[in-house]
């Protein structure tokens, strides 16, 4: 809907219609809504990262463990205990990485205050953009707790030792295919082979492994 400005003349008043006004609010509303999906998408990415980091660490250990022990409370402790350490590193990590870049950003919106090339509402909106470290280390943290938890969920009730890693392997592809194809949207690349790599990759993971813990088993180092 376009809107009209009346200009009064003294004898002919004269109509003009604002459609760049319309047309300019239209494309600031585009640009707005563009720009923040190009930041959910960034952070979906991250916590899709730090999922994924949690479930091959977590399926990994597991599929070591039970290599060596066929005990399942063995194998989910090893996994609880993956969920617990992994987390805390995330956590700690993401902490002192984001923490660095914000005394980065503190430091250059200092010098431009005493420089005077920021007035104070631009400052003030720069700080109000400042990463928090805390906020990241607890978004960390929680997609890689999230992630560990599919691998312990499926060996959790799984008694026979056979299956349970049959288990545990298939339930972690089918999450890691779920996992490639939603990187695959939000970076725009291609859906197969973004898929195929996360995947081959998780395979390996685990599979590397379960072979060298069995290997280190087998020369009776470890008692089994």
């Amino acid at each position: 809907m376009t809107t009209t400005n009346t200009i009064e003349d003294s004898e002919h008043p004269i109509i003009k219609h604002n459609n760049q006004d319309v047309e300019s609010q239209r494309t600031q509303e585009a640009t707005e809504v563009t720009f923040d999906y190009a930041k959910r998408a960034q952070w979906l990415r991250a916590a899709l990262l730090g999922a994924n980091d949690g479930l091959l660490s977590t399926a990994s250990i597991m599929m070591g463990v039970g290599a060596v022990s066929e005990d399942v409370k063995t194998m989910i402790l090893s996994g609880i205990a993956t969920l617990l350490g992994g987390a805390c590193s995330m956590a700690i990590g993401e902490f002192v990485s984001v923490y660095s870049q914000y005394d980065i950003e503190m430091s250059q919106i200092k010098r431009e205050m005493k420089n005077g090339l920021s007035n104070a509402n631009q400052i003030e909106e720069k700080k109000s953009d400042l990463p928090s470290p805390t906020k990241a280390a607890v978004a960390s943290a929680t997609a890689f707790a999230l992630g560990a938890v599919v691998p312990l969920l499926a060996a959790a009730f799984i008694r026979n030792y056979r299956v349970r890693l049959a288990v545990v392997v298939a339930v972690v592809s089918l999450t890691l295919i779920g996992f490639g194809s939603l990187s695959a949207v939000l970076g725009r690349a291609p859906l197969v082979k973004s898929t195929l790599r996360i995947l081959i990759g998780g395979w390996v993971a685990m599979a590397v492994t379960f072979g060298s813990t069995k290997a280190v088993g087998s020369t009776g180092l470890i008692s089994t």
